[in-house]
């Protein structure tokens, strides 16, 4: 089963064309035009185990947010459509990271449900030029469109930097373990027989 998908997502704000295969090994190509977050999608990729390819274009002339936010529902979008109907997923991941001083869990359900517990202040309002806030705004917008709860608890941590890589490799371990493949449970594992919405 190839679980594959392209997104064409096109907006008067941004232009974000994204392919993802689910059973990848971690290669990327990103540009989207804002470095610090190519390097998050980067390391998401490599450790999600995700082959993810981004080519986004947008009103960086207004701010980031636009490209940011619209990355994350084009991700959400291929990660549903990738999975299809889910069956012989784990469903479930969790992954508590260290990245030096910060320390960062998150865990998901790909319930076909949408839910977000985003408990992982960043204290800086930049990373370099990248604006902090959008890191949740990023896994907002991946969270509702793949219809997953997702929950991000940073215990601790004192860097900025540390504290946004922290929560995009806890994630990318935890949808690693959520999209793996399960023998011992090839169909939906729902007790209602479905995970869609």
């Amino acid at each position: 089963m190839s679980r594959i998908a392209q997104i064409h997502r096109r907006t008067a704000e941004t232009e974000i064309k994204l392919e993802l295969s689910l059973d990848g090994a971690g290669q990327s190509q990103i540009a989207t035009g804002v470095g610090f977050f190519d390097h998050m999608l980067t390391l998401l990729a490599k450790h999600a185990a995700f082959d993810l390819t981004v080519a986004a274009s947008g009103d960086l002339h207004v701010d980031q947010h636009h490209t940011v936010e619209d990355t994350g529902i084009a991700l959400g979008q291929a990660l549903k459509q990738a999975l299809g109907d889910k069956a012989g997923i784990r469903r479930y991941g969790h992954f508590t990271l260290p990245m030096e001083e910060t320390l960062v869990t998150s865990a998901i359900d790909l319930s076909g449900r949408y839910a977000l517990v985003f408990q992982a202040p960043i204290p800086a309002f930049k990373i370099g030029e990248f604006d902090s806030e959008l890191v949740e705004d990023f896994w907002q917008a991946t969270a509702v469109n793949a219809l997953m709860n997702l929950h991000v608890v940073m215990h601790h941590g004192r860097n900025s930097h540390h504290i946004a890589e922290g929560i995009f490799k806890a994630t990318a371990r935890a949808l690693r373990m959520a999209v793996e493949l399960d023998p011992r449970m090839p169909g939906v594992p729902s007790t209602k027989g479905t995970l869609s919405e």
